[in-house]
């Protein structure tokens, strides 16, 4: 009697619940019996619909192949049910698009990133063709593990406004924040593969439905526990906000920056246009040119983020724990450094010791490296292309992150950073690394380089 009780209960709980489930304006993108409303694109790997499923099968010597929705969609939830063979990846293309003027109709957009390999990124957002990943899941463990190799997986994506929102089982996977395309296609994608041990392997889907009205009746809260990560240019989020990050450039203005070894701000060869802050090139030499510029304050344990853009053969840096007093003589200022350089064709790459002089390094102490991923080569985008760059300082404990991957990570008040200095270029300047606190830096090495989106946060 009590049992029944309690089921009865229960089913009361749950009935608004399931009420708004039902009363959910879904719509279906697949009838189960056909591909009508569907174009293949790009690549010429085979679909078929079998037993209500969509099945696209690898196939050898053909580009990424893409089953795409006749219709575009803006505002959506979208969610299905998926398959892949453990032995390849796949994905489906969000707010994606195929012109002419870009190269040649290739598909390009958002992509919700299904791997079942070690690296285990399901879930993560890939801008293909485009920008490359924008949500790595190595910002998000926990959504690493969602994924369940070699059975179905259910996900629920939430494109709304500038924001992307997936879940894998229930299970929050990227938190995008993004402006860059707002409607296009849905695409379901077979990658192109290599070799004859991939080939013939199948990736099913079911079970395709979009919801586009009264999407705020129906959207996910987004999990506190996972990072933000947001593209907004000079901008920052509501959740930003609120997790208290600030702009450390407005975009527009010198406020809160001057020069290194001045009281004011170089009144030439720094240059703010477009939303964007830039050094111009000189003779390619260390702050022989208008110079170095610093934050105004100072900063201990903190958050700090930015984009930057390099011209070929470009070297300057992010510095940080900046004491601008310590060299009034030629060269840049004092400090720790995330290196940035064209790693191909600026000789400093084969300078110092193991490479760490290159891109997203502790200049002349660490060298860069996928750290979480040795497998894989450091994320650097390129030339003519914005890089993250992402510091973390808590503690004494120290990280670089270049592009959302971690490349660097130490304890600046440990013996072995101390020993590191001691064989460094730095060894001179006694408590390298270890003040308290320090100046945030953006460095003039003679040449031209690009810096947006600059934003901090201070932590206890």
């Amino acid at each position: 009697m009590k049992i029944n009780y309690l089921f009865r209960l229960l089913c009361l709980m749950l009935l608004p619940v399931c009420s708004q489930a039902q009363d959910a304006p879904w719509q279906s993108l697949f009838n189960g019996e056909n591909l009508k409303g569907w174009k293949q694109l790009n690549g010429e790997a085979p679909y078929r619909v079998e037993d209500g499923m969509i099945i696209g099968t690898t196939v050898k010597n053909t580009p990424n192949s893409f089953l795409c929705t006749k219709d575009t969609y803006s505002d959506f939830i979208l969610e299905y049910d998926v398959w892949v063979d453990p032995a390849i990846n796949s994905g489906v293309q969000i707010r994606s698009n195929s012109i002419k003027s870009y190269r040649k109709g290739r598909v390009h957009g958002y992509q919700v990133e299904l791997d079942p390999s070690s690296r285990a990124w399901s879930g993560g957002i890939f801008d293909e063709a485009r920008r490359g990943w924008l949500y790595p899941l190595s910002r998000n463990q926990k959504g690493s593990a969602a994924f369940r190799p070699g059975a179905w997986n259910h996900v629920r994506v939430e494109a709304i406004g500038n924001s992307i929102n997936t879940w894998m089982n229930g299970i929050q996977c990227a938190r995008l924040v993004d402006d860059m395309t707002s409607e296009g296609f849905i695409g379901l994608q077979v990658h192109a593969i290599g070799g004859d041990a991939k080939n013939n392997r199948e990736i099913k889907w079911k079970n395709l439905r979009i919801m586009t009205e009264d999407l705020e009746a129906h959207r996910t809260t987004a999990s506190p526990d996972v990072p933000e990560i947001s593209y907004l240019k000079n901008e920052l989020t509501e959740t930003e906000v609120r997790n208290g990050w600030r702009l450390l450039w407005d975009g527009e203005t010198s406020n809160g920056w001057r020069g290194a070894k001045r009281d004011d701000f170089p009144p030439n060869g720094w240059t703010m246009e477009d939303g964007v802050l830039t050094i111009l090139a000189t003779d390619g030499e260390e702050s022989t040119g208008p110079g170095d510029i610093v934050t105004e304050d100072q900063f201990s344990n903190f958050e700090l983020v930015l984009e930057f853009q390099i011209t070929e053969g470009a070297n300057s840096g992010i510095k940080y724990f900046v004491d601008p007093s310590l060299n009034k003589g030629s060269g840049s200022a004092i400090g720790c450094e995330f290196q940035i350089l064209d790693d191909k064709n600026h000789p400093d790459a084969k300078k110092g010791t193991n490479g760490n002089r290159t891109v997203g390094s502790l200049y002349d102490l660490m060298t860069a490296e996928s750290i979480e991923y040795p497998e894989r080569k450091k994320p650097f985008k390129g030339i003519g292309s914005w890089n993250h760059a992402r510091i973390v300082s808590k503690d004494g404990k120290v990280e670089h992150w270049l592009n959302n991957e971690k490349v660097i990570e130490y304890d600046r008040h440990s013996q072995i950073f101390r020993a590191l200095v001691a064989y460094s270029k730095y060894k001179n300047w006694e408590n390298f690394g270890q003040w308290p606190e320090g100046h945030i830096l953006l460095q003039d090495h003679g040449d031209t380089v690009h810096f947006r989106s600059i934003k901090i946060r201070e932590m206890r």
